[in-house]
Order: C-alpha cells, then sequence, then structure tokens
C-alpha cells in the first residue's frame, strides 16, 4: 500500500494547539537523528484538528495521558503513559512522543484505530480502547 493511501485511511485526530507546536518543534529537533518518526510526527502534528486545552475532547490522547490499546496483529494489550523524552521509562510504562507508537497513538480518540508502522518498519493495526487524562489520573 502506498503512503498516499495509508495516510487517507487514517482516522481524524485532535490535538492541543500549544501541544501541536511543541510537537513540531521537537520533531524538528531530531530529524537528523530520528528521520522516520521526525516524518510521522510532522504528518500527525499537521493534519490535526487543533483545539485549545480547554476544549479538547476527554477521550483524545494527548501529552501526559495514559492510553489503554490493543495491537491487533498480536493481540498484546497495553496500557502506556504518553510523555516527552526526558520522561519516558519503559519499565514504567512511560512511552516517549518520539517513538513510533507514541508519534501514532497521539491525537486518538478511544474507540479508534489507526494503522501504523513499528520499529522494523512492520504495519500494525493499534485499537484505541481507553484514555485517561493526566488530571484525571492524579486524582
Amino acid at each position: 500500500m502506498s503512503a498516499t493511501k495509508a495516510a487517507s485511511k487514517r482516522p481524524q485526530i485532535h490535538m492541543i494547539e500549544e501541544e501541536a507546536d511543541k510537537l513540531s518543534d521537537l520533531a524538528l529537533s531530531v530529524e537528523d537523528r530520528l528521520p522516520q518518526v521526525c516524518e510521522m510526527l510532522i504528518r500527525e502534528t499537521s493534519r490535526a484538528r487543533l483545539h485549545s486545552a480547554a476544549t479538547i475532547p476527554v477521550d483524545v490522547v494527548t501529552m501526559g495521558s495514559s492510553v489503554e490499546f490493543v495491537d491487533e496483529g498480536t493481540g498484546a494489550r497495553r496500557t502506556v503513559q504518553l510523555v516527552f523524552p526526558p520522561d519516558a521509562d519503559i519499565s514504567a510504562g512511560k512511552v516517549s512522543i518520539l517513538t513510533p507508537v507514541g508519534a501514532g497513538l497521539i491525537g486518538l480518540r478511544e474507540g479508534q484505530s489507526i494503522l501504523w508502522p513499528d520499529r522494523e518498519g512492520h504495519e500494525r493495526t493499534l485499537v484505541i480502547k481507553k484514555v485517561i487524562q493526566k488530571s484525571a489520573a492524579a486524582a
């Protein structure tokens, strides 16, 4: 499947405007080291419907939120928190936005799925089961 065809099948995503700006800047800062992730993240931020932090739907994956998803290829169910690189700790379930899975999850809503490449370049269908916002997770 061509990249254009795959992109046309991607679901509508939503982002907080300030986060989208930060993520674009972050992606550009690692373009030399992580060109594939940079390209994926820039593509996702540029196609996102932007919201203020106050109006983003609560079921959208944003930075700091925890997300439960299923990899349909393996049936594996994971719950991770999406974080900026300095806070990443895979053993604690904190996944960097600068990983293929992190870049794929941002902006999706509960019930949505996306066909997304993993670190080895294999396409995976990720299905969002539950999103918990950081403010709700801290409560």
